[in-house]
């Protein structure tokens, strides 16, 4: 096996070691590119990793730049090196049966006859859940090196014996394996962008949503302006005294309530609600029924209603975040009074004009859509959801969503 070298004798170029790597960790969504490759080759030069689990180490702190790509670095890593394919949820998340990963795994154990053709007939979700899991943990404590890195043989560019013409010599193979236990610890999962919310994540996102002004009266002393003022005095204490900052961002927030299709958002939306009540002094919750007409409702048994020309009169340096899956008939949103019942006052503006009049009147806004970007297209409402998302900047009710989210609204 080759001792550490980007320069290759045969040629006038320079060989860089890991670039399918990076092509992987973005494929996992990692923002990555030569710079940190080469930070990475450089190190290697230097001989900074002579173990996997070294290597672990210092391409996580070349690569990992914030802590939401941590885990799929982690995942990344264990593919490429151990071979082990770990699915981006966490154990207990319904989420898993949706993964590429289950589902290979669930045909493996139904072709060798470790389970019946028909598993989800004879098996209750949380077991097979168990029981992937199960193989999995099993599989990182049993492994003893992937054909991609340790060994006494083959074409890995690693190892201690081999027949590749160019690698990084290491002492035989990682025996402690400390780089897959943490792995297997998924400590970042709940940092992920694509991980659902829960409460914990959606606070620490709505966190840093700031809108901080001086406010109310001069009672907070700044000592360095103090300190400051009374070297220019000669010595005569001139005590400089300023206003508290506080946060004064003012938020709209409207949530379609009383449809069929956002029933199996209940629980999420409640959790949204919760905490941005508890994020925000300064807001405001209305209702709505799909899209928004003439009116929304102060109540979410929709029977107190508030003309829409009401909101334009507010600041529009207000935030309105607009929370529904978008998913209705074209009718409601482009027909005159929006067709939804024999009702209805086919004299007012359709729905379009009402959205349009509220994008231009708040430029701070944000459509948060439950469903998942990946169904937008493929659900019933895709032509409204598309038409939706050229008015308002859409984002899903993923944590990466919420991120996103804030930072449109943070201006």
């Amino acid at each position: 096996m080759a001792m550490p070298s980007n320069r290759d004798d045969n040629s006038k170029g320079y060989t860089v070691l890991f670039a399918p790597f990076l092509y992987l960790l973005r494929d996992y969504g990692l923002p990555v590119g030569l710079r940190e490759l080469l930070e990475l080759n450089q190190g290697l030069q230097k001989g900074i990793v002579s173990t996997l689990d070294d290597l672990f180490i210092f391409s996580r702190l070349v690569f990992v730049k914030r802590v939401e790509y941590a885990d799929a670095f982690e995942r990344a890593f264990a593919l490429y090196f151990y071979d082990i394919d770990i699915p981006a949820v966490q154990e207990g998340d319904d989420a898993l049966f949706s993964t590429e990963q289950f589902r290979r795994w669930l045909e493996e154990e139904i072709r060798t006859g470790r389970m019946p053709r028909h598993a989800f007939w004879h098996y209750e979700p949380e077991e097979l859940m168990k029981r992937f899991w199960d193989t999995l943990k099993q599989q990182m404590e049993e492994h003893h090196g992937g054909s991609r890195w340790i060994g006494t043989g083959g074409n890995s560019p690693f190892g201690n014996s081999g027949n590749a013409s160019r690698g990084i010599r290491v002492m035989g193979a990682s025996k402690n394996r400390s780089a897959l236990r943490v792995i297997g610890d998924r400590r970042y999962v709940e940092y992920s962008d694509r991980n659902q919310l829960r409460e914990e994540n959606l606070r620490q996102a709505l966190a840093s949503m700031k809108h901080m002004q001086h406010a109310g009266p001069f009672t907070r002393l700044n000592l360095d302006k103090t300190v400051t003022m009374t070297a220019r005095n000669g010595g005569e204490i001139d005590l400089v005294f300023e206003r508290d900052l506080r946060d004064k961002i003012s938020v709209l927030l409207l949530i379609d309530n009383g449809g069929y299709s956002m029933l199996p958002y209940i629980e999420i939306t409640r959790i949204l609600f919760s905490k941005m009540h508890e994020r925000f002094e300064d807001l405001q919750c209305l209702f709505f029924h799909n899209t928004i007409y003439e009116k929304v409702w102060t109540d979410f048994r929709r029977t107190s209603p508030l003309d829409t020309e009401q909101l334009l009169l507010r600041r529009p340096d207000t935030r309105l975040v607009i929370v529904g899956d978008a998913s209705m008939a074209p009718e409601e949103l482009e027909a005159r009074g929006g067709a939804l019942s024999n009702f209805s006052d086919f004299s007012s503006p359709p729905s379009s004009t009402w959205l349009h009049k509220l994008s231009r009147r708040f430029p701070w806004s944000c459509w948060l859509n439950p469903i998942p970007r990946e169904y937008w297209m493929r659900t019933h409402g895709a032509y409204t959801i598309e038409n939706i998302g050229r008015i308002f900047p859409m984002v899903d009710m993923s944590l990466g969503g919420i991120k996103e989210m804030v930072s449109r609204l943070s201006g």
